[in-house]
């Protein structure tokens, strides 16, 4: 696990776009070309940015946080069910301090991954941040 710097910003806007298209099936090829950009230029550089590499060096998943919640989590499809999720999950709820997290309720895989960790549904939004209609759920971290 490392920050991330911005000569990584293509690298892990590559690992975003692959992993959006293997687990976002319901979004149309115009939003995933209207995000990339922001994702690029404005999204990653707004959290505290952390990256994995495998033995090549190569960036297989990365994560954001800002203000104690994940913005973002996203494993290369090639990469995926190796633990790396996981991991960089963990680092952000102990490192970090992270305990929220918005998901995709369209995104079943992820809204599975975080409620097995331990995350619950607190609400639900019908629309997206940028208001397209992707409803988004807002999960905690469950403590006992």
């Amino acid at each position: 696990m490392e920050k991330a710097q911005p000569g990584d910003y293509q690298e892990i806007t590559e690992v975003w776009e692959a992993s959006v298209r293997a687990t976002h099936h319901f979004l149309k090829e115009e939003d995933i070309l209207f995000f990339r950009p922001l994702i690029l230029n404005d999204y990653l550089k707004a959290v505290d940015l952390y990256c994995e590499r495998d033995e090549a060096g190569s960036i297989v998943g990365f994560l954001g946080v800002a203000d104690g919640k994940i913005e973002m989590l996203f494993i290369h499809p090639d990469s995926r069910g190796k633990g790396i999720g996981k991991k960089l999950l963990q680092f952000a709820v102990d490192t970090l301090h992270a305990t929220l997290v918005d998901v995709n309720e369209q995104n079943t895989q992820a809204v599975d991954f975080y409620r097995h960790m331990g995350f619950v549904v607190e609400d639900r939004s019908a629309l997206d941040s940028m208001g397209k209609p992707y409803p988004i759920l807002h999960m905690k971290l469950h403590t006992l």
